[in-house]
């Protein structure tokens, strides 16, 4: 199937609760000019390589690959071919290695990760602050429109330093891999994307646009202000080369959920499923 197609179907799926039929045909027209945003082809941002794993002059850690049966490995070995192919790992000669684990998720698939705990627990820490909760959700109190975008893999689309690459090196059963892109689980991932993801946002932080880590928010007074502002977000995203997922995005919206709450017309509360866990929380009998 032809891949503007999918993307096409993708915007008008997500602005069809857009009444206003020139409302909805303006975010589409953006949408559609910004149309590289959600090509799912992997993507790597237009950014010098980040360095997010100094470690002094420690020596190299090694750690043994945990056992596993094997369905698993062979579940190791398929996800590993995907990074490859997708040029998000590389073949490594590296002394350094992390074990592999597989996490069950709810729909009973398992995800790969690597166990970085002893690479992290040598690792210097980088200060730089992620937004307070409480500032965001002044900011967004003010306004009416709201559009979430959410990166495909974000952390993925970071290039890794070669000093760093080294650090992250895993093993399968049959090869010795490193990661050429930003991995998950690592100590300084999240301070690593907030500074670039600052950075590119500009000027526009903090007055029409917030991003905590790899959520993003768009937040506008007025409707015509809304299209102006998802108009420039937009641009500089594309500029940066990010890739969204247009499944999980959601555009020019009066209401949405973000870090945990649900906001609406300058309420603020928490989200019904975060309420609905604690209700549905056992009471402990001892």
């Amino acid at each position: 199937m032809n891949i503007f197609y999918l993307i096409r179907k993708h915007i008008v799926e997500s602005t069809k609760h857009i009444d206003n039929e020139k409302h909805r045909l303006a975010v589409q027209d953006i949408l559609w000019r910004n149309k590289i945003l959600f090509d799912p082809t992997p993507s790597i941002i237009n950014i010098p390589p980040q360095t997010a794993i100094k470690t002094g002059d420690h020596p190299p850690i090694y750690s043994k690959q945990y056992s596993s049966s094997y369905e698993d490995q062979e579940i190791k070995v398929q996800e590993t071919q995907k990074l490859l192919e997708r040029g998000q790992i590389e073949e490594s000669t590296s002394p350094w290695s992390s074990p592999i684990v597989l996490v069950k998720k709810k729909d009973k698939t398992m995800r790969f990760c690597i166990d970085y705990r002893r690479l992290n627990a040598i690792t210097i820490k980088n200060a730089f602050p992620l937004p307070r909760i409480e500032e965001i959700f002044d900011q967004l109190s003010d306004a009416v429109y709201y559009t979430k975008f959410d990166f495909k893999s974000g952390y993925f689309q970071v290039p890794l330093s070669k000093e760093d690459r080294a650090k992250t090196a895993f093993s399968t059963r049959d090869n010795h891999y490193q990661f050429t892109v930003l991995p998950q689980g690592i100590t300084n991932g999240p301070a690593t994307f907030q500074r670039l993801i600052n950075h590119i946002l500009g000027p526009a932080g903090w007055k029409y646009a917030l991003a905590y880590i790899d959520d993003v928010i768009i937040y506008s007074k007025t409707f015509e202000e809304h299209l102006a502002h998802l108009n420039e977000i937009c641009g500089i995203l594309k500029n940066a080369r990010f890739r969204l997922n247009p499944e999980k995005c959601e555009i020019a919206r009066t209401q949405t959920d973000y870090l945990g709450h649900q906001i609406s017309n300058g309420e603020i509360r928490p989200s019904s499923y975060n309420i609905s866990g604690l209700l549905n929380t056992k009471v402990p009998q001892t």
